[in-house]
């Protein structure tokens, strides 16, 4: 049994020590997405397809502008149940009365006051057409040389309207830097 446990043991260790050497060989590699912590046999891509905190820390995105692209909002009538307010309104008589003296000089007074009282709630009343949107509005700009990387151009991102007309009076081949909405367009 003694053998077992230092054979488990010896085994850790060994796994841990290689670990923390491929951990250091493949920092270079991974780039700005390495996480520390994460090791490449895990199971687990979380860790390796989260940015590290300063890459977060500022989302800009840089290059030369290539082209813009403006895509209108696609809408379409459509129909759905009409709700109203319908009140209704509650009249009840209410009994008040007052006592005054003590023993056999005690007297009441007792009278009627009418309260009204108002319930309201929504029901269905037919239909009502409405314009639904089946894709929004969208600006993008297209960058050449995305993030100074010779080798990716044409890299859409959904930007801001903003963003959008600054790059429409900006010269084609300009350096643009902005912060996206989305990748892609």
């Amino acid at each position: 049994m003694f053998k077992r446990l230092a054979t488990a043991v010896l085994t850790a260790a060994l796994i841990a020590g290689l670990g923390a050497c491929g951990r250091d060989a493949d920092a270079p590699e991974n780039g700005p997405n390495h996480t520390a912590g994460s090791g490449n046999g895990s199971g687990s891509s979380a860790g390796q397809s989260r940015p590290d905190a300063a890459a977060t820390a500022d989302a800009s995105v840089f290059g030369l502008l290539d082209a813009t692209r403006h895509r209108a909002a696609v809408t379409t009538r459509a129909t759905r149940p009409r709700t109203t307010q319908k009140c209704t309104t509650v009249t009840r008589r209410v009994r008040h009365s007052t006592s005054s003296g003590s023993g056999s000089k005690r007297r009441t007074r007792t009278w009627y006051s009418t309260e009204h009282s108002r319930t309201c709630k929504r029901v269905r009343s037919g239909t009502e057409t409405y314009t639904r949107v089946l894709r929004p509005e969208r600006w993008c700009v297209s960058l050449d040389d995305a993030g100074g990387n010779a080798k990716r151009d044409d890299v859409w991102y959904q930007v801001n309207r903003t963003t959008y007309d600054t790059a429409i009076g900006t010269d084609r081949h300009a350096r643009l830097r902005f912060t996206p909405k989305h990748d892609g367009c």
